[in-house]
């Protein structure tokens, strides 16, 4: 198993990505923490694991209030031992550009996607340092890359991400932990359902997302689990400062001149 003795913390790992993450992580052998803001749903996502043969338990906290991230891995220590593995997936997506999207909107994606990510990396790195090894994979999104209209505050995080992946990955490659990020495009999970559904035709913008990517549709949630199960393993050994685009080509498009 490629994850072996590795102990994973994978937030916003209730349904949709994070949870395809977490699956697979227990697959591959790690013990994971299924964090989310539902904790019955986390619960939903241990049970799952655990028919699987696999270990989890379920920590349902808000990723942006400091405290509730302590008592988080705190439980894991308790549980598993020391986070060797953290996957800060956790996000909310208001759409609507700049003028269009409402201060509190704004900075609920702010707490949730940028400061989520700063106080969940803060309270796992003392762990790794301990035991001089470590791995942490940001979310970000293709949105950082190329600014995709109608997600102004959504594309300003995920881009604050892929800048502190880099940040990181200098503060701590000579100390054992790794820091990279993937950048997916277009993926079929309940996040994109939702942003469908508040568009005024969602069929007509479905085709077009299928459409603008060059491999000519949108992604599955296992082809990006797959990119953090290989991150999360020794076989990453040398890579860290990474930004994975996982986007069937669509970022190398955004960057060619355009007829």
């Amino acid at each position: 198993m490629r994850l072996d003795g590795k102990v994973a913390l994978v937030t916003g790992a209730a349904r949709g990505i994070g949870r395809g993450i977490a699956m697979r992580f227990a697959e591959e052998g790690a013990k994971v923490g299924v964090i989310d803001l539902d904790e019955a749903a986390c619960q939903t996502v241990v049970d799952e694991i655990k028919a699987a043969d696999g270990q989890a338990i379920a920590l349902g906290i808000d990723v942006s209030h400091e405290g509730e991230v302590a008592y988080s891995v705190e439980r894991m220590r308790e549980q598993f031992g020391r986070v060797t593995v953290l996957v800060n997936n956790a996000a909310v997506m208001p759409s609507g550009a700049v003028h269009e999207t409402s201060t509190k909107a704004f900075e609920r994606c702010l707490a949730v996607n940028l400061r989520g990510a700063f106080l969940m990396s803060k309270a796992v790195i003392p762990g790794m340092l301990e035991v001089g090894k470590g791995s942490i994979i940001h979310m970000s999104s293709v949105t950082g890359i190329l600014g995709l209209p109608g997600l102004a505050a959504y594309s300003m995080t995920k881009a604050g991400l892929a800048g502190l992946t880099r940040a990181m990955s200098t503060d701590y490659a000579r100390l054992g932990i790794r820091v990279n990020c993937v950048s997916p495009g277009t993926i079929d999970s309940p996040m994109l359902h939702e942003f469908l559904a508040e568009q005024d035709n969602p069929e007509a913008l479905r085709q077009q997302f299928d459409d603008m990517h060059p491999i000519g549709r949108v992604g599955q949630i296992e082809e990006v689990a797959n990119v953090f199960v290989f991150l999360a393993s020794d076989e990453a050994s040398f890579v860290t400062g990474a930004n994975y685009t996982v986007d069937g080509g669509l970022s190398v498009k955004g960057e060619q001149p355009q007829d």
